[in-house]
C-alpha cells in the first residue's frame, strides 16, 4: 500500500511539472478589446495631415509607412513629426521602395537589407522618428524576408490579397508578429463598403483587431491608390458608436505571447 501511495504520489508531482513547464513553452496571448488599425503607405505626407485635420474629432490614431525617406521635404518632415507627436506611428516603408520578393530573387537577402532596409533606419532615426514596424512595399513578402527583418521590427506587415469571407480573411491580429491588411483603396478589386461592414461587424462581434491599409486619402478619387476622407469617416464613425479600439501597429507587439 505504501509503495503504492509513494508511486501515485511521485505521477502527481511529474504531472504538475510537466503542466508547469507547457505553460511556460507556451506562453497565453493578453486579452485585448476589438479594434481596428488603419495605417497608409508611401510618402503622401500632405494628404495624410489633411485626413489628420478631418479625422482628429474622433480621437483617432494610425499608422503611417513612409518610403523614400530622404526624398521629402523639411515641411512634410515637419508634418510627420507634429503626427508622431499627437499619437499616431511614423513606421518604415523601403529606402526606395523596392519590391522585396523580386529584388531578392535578383539580388539575395543581403543587398536588400544594405540598400533598402539598413539606410531606411539610419535615415529615419536621425530625423527624429523611432522605427519598429515595417510594411512591404506592394505587400509581397517571403519567410526568408519575414526571418531577415524580424531582429530589426517588432511587427511585420504584409497585404491580404483574397476577398474571402470575414472568418476566412488573413486581414486580422493573430497573435503573431507577421500580420496583414486589407487594402480599402477604390481601385483594389474586392472594396466595396457593404465588404468592409461586414469585416468591421466581424471584428466586433469575435473581438478581432482589423488590419485595414490605404495610400492616398482624396476627397475625389481620380486615379489608383485613392482612398476617400468619406471612407476613413465611415470605418471612424462605426468605431465610436460601437466602442471599437484605434490600433497602431507598434501597439500589437504588446498584445503579443512573450517567451
Amino acid at each position: 500500500m505504501k509503495i503504492f501511495f509513494m508511486r501515485a504520489m511521485l505521477f502527481l508531482m511529474f504531472l504538475t511539472f510537466f503542466s508547469c513547464d507547457t505553460k511556460k513553452q507556451k506562453p497565453e496571448p493578453k486579452p485585448y478589446k476589438a479594434g481596428v488599425i488603419l495605417s497608409f503607405d508611401d510618402a503622401y505626407v500632405d494628404e495624410w495631415a489633411e485626413a489628420d485635420n478631418v479625422l482628429k474629432k474622433y480621437n483617432w490614431r494610425a499608422t503611417f509607412n513612409v518610403c523614400r525617406i530622404d526624398s521629402i521635404g523639411a515641411p512634410e518632415i515637419k508634418k510627420l513629426l507634429e503626427m508622431q507627436k499627437y499619437g499616431h506611428e511614423i513606421a518604415g516603408h523601403g529606402y526606395h521602395h523596392y519590391n522585396a520578393v523580386k529584388f531578392v530573387q535578383q539580388n539575395g537577402i543581403d543587398a536588400y537589407m544594405q540598400q533598402e532596409i539598413d539606410p531606411m533606419i539610419v535615415s529615419m532615426k536621425k530625423k527624429g522618428f523611432n522605427v519598429t514596424s515595417f510594411a512591404y512595399p506592394y505587400g509581397e513578402r517571403s519567410d526568408e524576408l519575414d526571418k531577415a527583418l524580424s531582429p530589426d521590427f517588432k511587427i511585420i506587415r504584409g497585404r491580404a490579397f483574397g476577398g474571402e469571407l470575414p472568418e476566412k480573411q488573413d486581414s486580422y491580429f493573430n497573435n503573431s508578429k507577421i500580420v496583414f491588411a486589407f487594402d480599402i483603396d477604390n481601385s483594389h478589386i474586392h472594396f466595396s463598403i457593404p465588404y468592409l461592414l461586414e469585416l468591421l461587424d466581424y471584428a466586433k462581434k469575435h473581438n478581432k483587431i482589423l488590419i485595414l491599409c490605404s495610400h492616398k486619402p482624396v476627397k475625389e478619387v481620380t486615379e489608383n491608390y485613392q482612398t476617400k476622407i468619406e471612407t476613413l469617416e465611415f470605418v471612424c464613425r462605426y468605431m465610436k458608436l460601437n466602442d471599437l479600439k484605434f490600433y497602431t501597429l507598434s501597439d500589437l507587439d504588446d498584445l503579443l505571447p512573450k517567451k
